[in-house]
């Protein structure tokens, strides 16, 4: 792992996600990008080194618009120079639009080994304001995304449920726990949610487990079988009864009509899971 975006409005949960992206680097080697995006400045979304002149030509505005920048610039500078992540190599990114656009913008732009981002803010409307792009970019990101609710009981990531289908295509999802479990020494809780719209016997499923991990070559693992009546609420309660660390759960991604149709697991699990959640698209 080389490089961890962390988008931040300044707000405590962002500070959470900013704490455990940089404990993941420490871990890892990795450098942090703390992203802050400007909204209602400007329709559009870019970077504003050097470029307050290309706001609008109202002398208002542009004095508006430049204080409101100098000011989110400062906060930006004291996120990277927090005493709390001085051992790590951090950058300051300060972007202009909508936060949803800005962040896929710089995800297309540079590569990025990992997205580290809160799932609330201040208030009820920037709850459900960021609660969206985060559940945007769950889908969309071509890079794993962790997220992060409220402050982890722990950063150390000792026990993690891994939510699989055990499917061909999560074999680049499965690595990454894989790599996360060794970062960590954790313990990987493979758990399969029976729901009476798709039940399974447990024998049938426990040995297509034991066999997926073997394959994986995974170590200190388990496997368990989850009753409920769906696969978001039996996934977060498995992760409480253990009491775990993390989340890990693959994606499909689907966006427009299918993601009306279909929805995600994943994403619904993000919304309402209280422990940190790592995702990742499959299909990317």
């Amino acid at each position: 792992m080389k490089k961890i975006l962390v988008p931040t409005d300044f707000s405590k949960n962002a500070s959470i996600a900013t704490s455990v992206a940089a404990d993941i680097a420490r871990k890892s080697g990795a450098d942090l990008v703390l992203l802050h995006v400007i909204e209602g400045v400007t329709g559009g979304s870019f970077n504003v080194e050097g470029e307050v002149s290309s706001l609008k030509d109202d002398a208002e505005d542009r004095l508006f618009n430049y204080r409101l920048i100098a000011k989110a610039r400062k906060q930006l500078e004291r996120t990277v120079l927090d005493p709390s992540i001085r051992d790590v190599n951090a950058d300051g990114e300060l972007r202009v639009g909508n936060p949803f656009h800005a962040i896929k913008t710089i995800l297309d732009q540079k590569k990025f080994d990992l997205v580290v981002m809160g799932t609330s803010g201040h208030t009820k409307i920037e709850e459900m304001l960021i609660g969206t792009n985060t559940e945007k970019i769950v889908r969309l990101s071509k890079c794993p995304v962790l997220t992060v609710n409220k402050k982890p009981v722990s950063n150390n990531f000792k026990d993690i449920v891994y939510a699989t289908s055990m499917a061909k295509e999560e074999e680049v999802f499965s690595r990454m726990v894989k790599r996360t479990q060794q970062i960590y020494n954790s313990n990987v809780h493979l758990v399969r949610v029976n729901t009476p719209a798709d039940f399974q016997r447990d024998f049938t499923v426990k040995d297509q487990m034991n066999r997926f991990a073997k394959k994986l070559g995974l170590k200190n693992y388990t496997i368990s079988v989850y009753n409920d009546f769906n696969i978001e609420e039996g996934v977060i309660r498995f992760a409480d009864s253990i009491e775990a660390d993390m989340i890990a759960m693959a994606t499909h991604g689907r966006t427009g009509f299918a993601h009306v149709i279909a929805g995600s697991v994943a994403e619904e699990v993000v919304g309402h899971a209280k422990r940190p959640v790592l995702t990742f698209v499959v299909k990317h």
